[in-house]
């Protein structure tokens, strides 16, 4: 089992900008990889970002040049740097981890981005 616990949302203006993290406990050994989903009212839940265990990374094109995924495994942490943030990005944020050999998923509880214009 993996647990993982967010952190970081808030409201911000337009333009600004936001750091997420994601602190995973439990058999972290077992993750492949790791990332970052979004969820707006009314709309299905999206891949934002990933990262593998390799430190490889995959951004969506609606936030390429804007977020930055990172993690940091000493304190096993992924963190989702986002800048110049539109209202547009406004959503709930999930942490999702895949491992095992069932290449399990598992999700935080979410936390929430607000972003006005």
């Amino acid at each position: 089992q993996v647990q993982l616990v967010e952190s970081g949302g808030g409201l911000v203006q337009a333009g600004g900008s936001l750091r997420l993290s994601c602190v995973a406990s439990g058999s972290i050994f077992s993750i492949n990889a790791m990332g970052w989903y979004r969820q707006a009212p009314g709309k299905q839940r999206e891949l934002v970002a990933a990262i593998t265990s390799g430190g490889s990374t995959h951004s969506a094109d609606s936030v390429k040049g804007r977020f930055t995924i990172s993690r940091d495994n000493a304190k096993n942490t992924v963190y989702l740097q986002m800048n110049s943030l539109t209202p547009e990005d406004t959503a709930v944020y999930y942490c999702n981890a895949v491992g095992g050999a069932g290449l399990v998923e598992y999700w935080g509880k979410g936390t929430l981005v607000t972003v006005s214009s």
